[in-house]
């Protein structure tokens, strides 16, 4: 088995971001410029997902990872979801559209997913929204693949490191997107830990690699991570704004847009939180949203889909760390170099200080 480091020319990492950002032309430049680029596999239908690794083959010969969701236990409410249901009438009567269906399935196919990802090995693989059992981890193991866990506690962490992964990606309260919660209990919304405390707790606790996740947009931050125990840095947003990206256009305009000046945590578009630019969908619905994942993901793609194609962000779920500000429309490979060169400054600079 492959060491973290030996995987990455420079400690690097594209975010793997479902909803179709993580495309294989953006996880190919990240890659073949030293970082670590990542498909994103959730929401994609198992031949989709194989579809884009054999296209990122073509791309790259680097090394490369797919991101899995993890299956979702069904402890959502009903008539909690009945109720958003009839809020989201008059969105789509607007968007002339009908709403999803809830019920559409709390898998995300992941055991077809394992199955394809183990029959054509590929070189990391990274799970979401829980931790996979020993078995699966072992299946990966015997074809060689690198396996991480997300994790956003120190708990998580050693159920990880139990589980036998090889690295966990720590996640803070300031990343973009979903926060990777194992279980999602609605009393902890908005207390998640920030990186830099979550990092030394997590190096303490447990014997895995850490890959650091949540606000980082400069070489400076990820010289930050490595101080602080991380052994790499994973950006989502800052690789966002890439024209390799296949984020929406409009996405990638609010991120630098002054009307969109603000992140928070909201269970408006999917169910569960996630981190996002404050526009009116998030104002008007983010309260009354139940903790019903995926089943409000469901009940809300078609309304996404349908803001998107209207040219209205105002409705779509602008995922966003709370370093927006921060991103720079690059090409992929031009900002690996930029963070690498602004890597070695900040450390230069400590280095400096401490003589």
């Amino acid at each position: 088995m492959a060491a973290l480091t030996d995987l990455l020319v420079l400690p690097v990492i594209q975010a793997p971001m479902a909803g179709g950002a993580s495309c294989p032309l953006l996880a190919a430049e990240v890659s073949e410029a030293g970082g670590l680029g990542f498909l994103a596999a959730g929401y994609k239908t198992p031949e989709a997902m194989y579809q884009e690794v054999k296209q990122l083959r073509t791309l790259t010969s680097r090394p490369f990872g797919v991101n899995l969701f993890m299956p979702q236990p069904n402890t959502a409410d009903p008539a909690a979801v009945e109720v958003y249901r009839e809020q989201l009438a008059g969105e789509a009567s607007w968007y002339d559209i009908a709403l999803g269906d809830p019920d559409a399935g709390t898998d995300d196919a992941f055991d077809a997913k394992v199955a394809v990802l183990t029959d054509d090995a590929v070189p990391v693989v990274s799970f979401t929204f829980g931790c996979p059992s020993r078995a699966v981890i072992d299946r990966f193991a015997r074809v060689g693949t690198y396996t991480v866990v997300t994790v956003t506690s120190v708990a998580e962490a050693q159920a990880a490191q139990w589980a036998g992964a090889d690295a966990v990606c720590v996640q803070g309260v300031e990343a973009g997107g979903h926060q990777g919660t194992h279980r999602d209990d609605p009393q902890l919304d908005g207390a998640g830990a920030g990186l830099l405390s979550l990092i030394p707790a997590v190096r303490e606790a447990v014997q895995l690699p850490i890959i650091a996740a949540g606000g980082i947009m400069r070489g400076a931050q990820i010289a930050a991570v490595l101080a602080a125990g991380a052994s790499a840095a994973q950006l989502g947003t800052a690789f966002l704004v890439c024209p390799e990206s296949g984020a929406n256009v409009l996405h990638k305009r609010a991120l630098t847009d002054p009307l969109f000046s603000h992140t928070e945590l909201t269970r408006a578009f999917s169910g569960r939180p996630a981190r996002g630019l404050v526009n009116r969908f998030m104002r008007e619905h983010g309260p009354y949203a139940p903790a019903a994942y995926p089943q409000v993901h469901h009940l809300t793609s078609g309304l996404r889909k349908a803001a998107a194609g209207a040219g209205d962000p105002q409705a779509m779920a602008l995922w966003a760390g709370q370093g927006h500000r921060l991103a720079r429309e690059l090409p992929a490979a031009r900002l690996v170099d930029v963070l690498g060169a602004e890597l070695e400054a900040a450390r230069e600079l400590l280095a400096k200080g401490r003589s």
